[in-house]
């Protein structure tokens, strides 16, 4: 039934990806105050994932790892010194990459990225360049390219001036301001991406929906100033909401909702060291930057009305999953001339079966930190996202029952020796398939290289 829809109308997709979304920082992930309409009514509509993860806990390697399927390790995409990529840096993802983008223009879609893009800005690496037919976003993080004269420690983040962030809004591989009005930015994001699918409903589209927030610095519209029980915080993660819902409007408004598999989830987890700017993991520990749960564990929906089975699902997932699963029901095809890290999840999403997904491979930067099989997660290596940058060997490795325990209070390794064997004998043949790559993040200006001591 499945392949027969699929070949005499291919559905739709649309990805929304959150940047440094907490697992707790949505109403259905169990936030009290912050106030999240839409995205509510789509889990329940459709399918909440509570063991959803993303291929790394920052900008750069998480979007690798979800536009091709594969461990950002196998793309050069991590390093274990500059994690992620700089506006002075002339790397980013490889051509030789095939991206959800390119596996879709095969089939005749119609493609757009909307957003952050942070996997290249040279021209060489935009969104144009990777099977995107347009772009309209900005190329690197909000927070970078910080003007000269900007105000510094405190004062830089707390109400910023959208103007102390020399960051381009680029449409195609031209920019169109600088520096852009981020105030108006999630705004403008959502109008273009209604824009999108009206143009488009008439043939399969894919639109990429990258949001620049809630990554500090934080800039909401005059609209949802002072909206939000949560502050500043808050009233970021309703606009987002907000524009959540005007995209399922318009996929109604323009009869193709039932075609359409729309996919909502984050980059990684929230920037703790920001304190009340930075978000909450709920009962996850740690945040951004660490291969402990809040750092890679993220809130995800997908929704399709009248195609996905309802309901809460509990199995394991990962954004590396969405180009198999993508390529599954487009009819599209799965690159067979490399290794991939996802796998297609329709079983789970129509109600036909499990999850293929028992395993998920913690790195930072290019070393295995940490390994999950079934419930149980081992720990190579502990260090906290930014506030400490002390890093803890563990010999044997820490372990947890994720089902009892999914805050990681507890280590349990003393007594579960058989599991510490599996997990490592599941760590061995990963590696085993690990080919060395030339290192993308560390292209950069012969200035910024000397700076920072690095060698090419």
């Amino acid at each position: 039934m499945l392949a027969a829809s699929v070949a005499a109308a291919p559905p739709n997709v649309v990805i929304i990806f959150a940047d440094d979304l907490g697992y707790g920082d949505l109403g259905t992930f169990g936030h009290p105050t912050i106030h999240t309409p839409n995205l509510d009514r789509m889990a329940v509509e459709g399918q909440k994932w509570t063991n959803f993860y993303v291929a790394a806990s920052v900008c750069t390697p998480s979007r690798a790892g979800l536009l091709t399927g594969r461990l950002p390790i196998r793309s050069g995409m991590v390093d274990d010194r500059v994690r992620v990529l700089f506006p002075d840096s002339h790397g980013g993802l490889p051509a030789s990459e095939i991206t959800i983008a390119e596996v879709l223009k095969k089939r005749g879609y119609t493609t757009g990225a909307i957003g952050k893009w942070h996997l290249g800005h040279q021209p060489r690496r935009l969104p144009t360049t990777q099977g995107f037919d347009t772009y309209y976003g900005i190329p690197y993080s909000n927070d970078m390219d910080k003007t000269e004269g900007s105000p510094k420690g405190d004062a830089l983040w707390d109400d910023p001036d959208y103007k102390n962030f020399h960051v381009p809004l680029m449409r195609d591989e031209e920019i169109i301001e600088r520096p852009v009005d981020q105030h108006t930015i999630t705004r403008r994001y959502t109008e273009e991406a209604v824009r999108f699918i009206q143009a488009n409903k008439s043939k399969p589209f894919f639109l990429y929906l990258a949001h620049s927030l809630p990554h500090v610095p934080l800039f909401r519209s005059r609209e949802f100033a002072g909206k939000s029980l949560r502050g500043l915080f808050g009233d970021v993660i309703e606009e987002i909401d907000w524009s959540a819902g005007q995209v399922t409007q318009a996929l109604k408004d323009s009869g193709v909702a039932g075609n359409t598999l729309v996919v909502f989830t984050s980059d990684n987890g929230p920037w703790l060291t920001f304190d009340e700017q930075g978000g909450s993991a709920g009962p996850l520990r740690e945040g951004k930057g660490s291969t402990w749960e809040g750092g890679m564990r993220e809130p995800t929906i997908f929704w399709w009305p009248g195609k996905l089975r309802p309901g809460v699902v509990h199995e394991m997932g990962s954004t590396l999953d969405l180009l198999p699963t993508i390529a599954k029901i487009s009819g599209g095809d799965v690159p067979d001339d490399r290794v991939m890290d996802g796998y297609d999840l329709t079983p789970v999403l129509f109600g036909t079966g499990k999850s293929p997904r028992n395993q998920m491979i913690f790195y930072r930067g290019t070393r295995v930190f940490a390994a999950r099989v079934g419930d149980y997660k081992a720990h190579y290596f502990t260090r906290s996202g930014y506030r400490d940058k002390t890093e803890t060997p563990h010999d044997p490795p820490l372990l947890y029952h994720l089902g009892h325990d999914p805050g990681e209070h507890w280590d349990i390794a003393a007594d579960h020796p058989d599991v510490l064997a599996a997990i490592q004998k599941a760590v061995d043949a990963h590696k085993a398939t690990v080919k060395p790559v030339k290192n993308q993040l560390v292209e950069r200006s012969p200035e910024a290289l000397s700076d920072q001591g690095v060698k090419p």
